[in-house]
């Protein structure tokens, strides 16, 4: 078991995401970019595969502690933070592509014949229309 294995299972028994990942390793002053963090995840045949060393892992196990636990200022309950993450996961918009989709009544109907039958609903101005001239004088 390599540093990419240790650093994948933390990550999914934690729930953690990238952006937490990157926040928890800057506690410790370690700054890592999103991209190279996602080369740590990736397969070992990916051509952007890269190896995890020592130092990322080190500096990942010391600011999970800090997370974690807290500083001796301000201690945390580490079961509270967790049970945070959770939830921050658990109540994450679903982006599935066969999300809800209405079906009509009459599959074989084209695209054009519904939108004729179909109720539109009021549109709401957010902004006041604006007139732009690109440019061009009057």
């Amino acid at each position: 078991m390599n540093n990419n294995d240790v650093f994948k299972k933390l990550r999914v028994a934690l729930q953690l995401r990238d952006e937490q990942i990157i926040e928890i390793l800057e506690l410790v002053d370690f700054r890592i970019g999103k991209p190279e963090l996602n080369a740590f995840f990736r397969s070992q045949d990916h051509p952007n595969f890269m190896e995890c060393g020592d130092q990322v892992l080190r500096n990942f196990l010391n600011g999970l502690i800090i997370h974690l636990r807290g500083t001796k200022e301000e201690p945390k309950n580490a079961m509270d933070v967790i049970a945070k993450n959770r939830d921050a996961v658990n109540n994450r918009p679903k982006t599935s592509k066969t999300a809800a989709k209405p079906s009509t009544s009459k599959p074989n109907s084209s695209s054009k014949n519904n939108a004729k039958f179909k109720k539109q609903a009021p549109k709401m101005e957010v902004v006041e229309k604006v007139k732009f001239n690109n440019g061009k004088k009057k």
